[in-house]
């Protein structure tokens, strides 16, 4: 017997039929699995980039909207913050557009936060996209290899039963081939395991960064553009309308004298 060519050669070379089908399953799930991780890791540094850039271009800007009226970005395009931040501005011009005024009353600044809310939570599951397919091969590639070198080891047993010769040349091929499936299990699992771990520690980072760049929004929204702001209430917006009732209430000559 040739060794040179390594116990895994070895094994593999006397894979049976199942060990075979064990082990293919085990190559398709890790494939899939380095794919999502590589994926992951380029999405994240990606966020992390343009978050900082966005950050940098939000930081100078010389009010809430000026971003926002140049329109969609492209070198801002895949930062979870600029798309946080232009959903807000988005819902805040169609209220504003609704009420015919740049100040909006308390409900549409109701619709303005559920638009952040909304945003931040396509974020965070865009994040977390394919997470569960880590978790799946860490927790399942092992029991997958385990059943290979289980089925492996009971054919190896029926085969020696069977030819009635319990030696060491008879079990060895079989015994290798079957464990070489747990082997397989286990290179699924360990790198999806460490990658995994990595990746949710910096998926929370994010998704916290997002939380409280979504309250920043909402705080200032509140301030520059709540109508409540100055102590109006939600039918005073009518006041602001084109032809709303203070419009109507104004004399159309000078005021009398008394």
């Amino acid at each position: 017997m040739d060794m040179s060519s390594g116990g895994v050669a070895f094994a593999l070379s006397h894979a049976t039929l199942e060990g075979k089908i064990t082990i293919s399953v085990l190559l398709v799930f890790s494939l899939v699995s380095w794919t999502i991780i590589v994926n992951k890791f380029r999405q994240l540094g990606k966020a992390k980039k343009r978050n900082g850039l966005f950050l940098e271009a939000y930081s100078q800007s010389r009010d809430l909207l000026s971003l926002f009226s140049k329109g969609p970005l492209k070198e801002f395009q895949g930062s979870p913050m600029y798309d946080l931040y232009y959903g807000g501005c988005e819902e805040l011009k169609a209220q504003q557009e609704k009420y015919g005024a740049e100040r909006v009353p308390r409900h549409g600044m109701n619709a303005v936060r559920i638009a952040l809310e909304r945003v931040l939570g396509e974020s965070a599951v865009s994040l977390e996209s394919g997470m569960i397919v880590l978790a799946t091969a860490i927790s399942g590639g092992p029991f997958v290899g385990l059943l290979g070198t289980v089925w492996g080891v009971m054919d190896t047993f029926s085969g020696i039963g069977r030819a009635q010769q319990a030696t060491l040349t008879t079990m060895a091929p079989g015994v290798a081939s079957a464990l070489v499936a747990t082997v397989a299990g286990l290179m699924v699992a360990i790198p999806s395991l460490f990658c995994y771990n990595y990746l949710v520690t910096k998926t929370k980072a994010l998704t916290m960064e997002l939380d409280n760049f979504a309250a920043h929004l909402e705080t200032v929204f509140m301030a520059e553009y709540l109508l409540e702001k100055n102590g109006a209430t939600d039918e005073d917006v009518e006041d602001y309308r084109p032809g709303g009732r203070r419009q109507e209430a104004e004399p159309s000559g000078a005021a009398t004298a008394h």
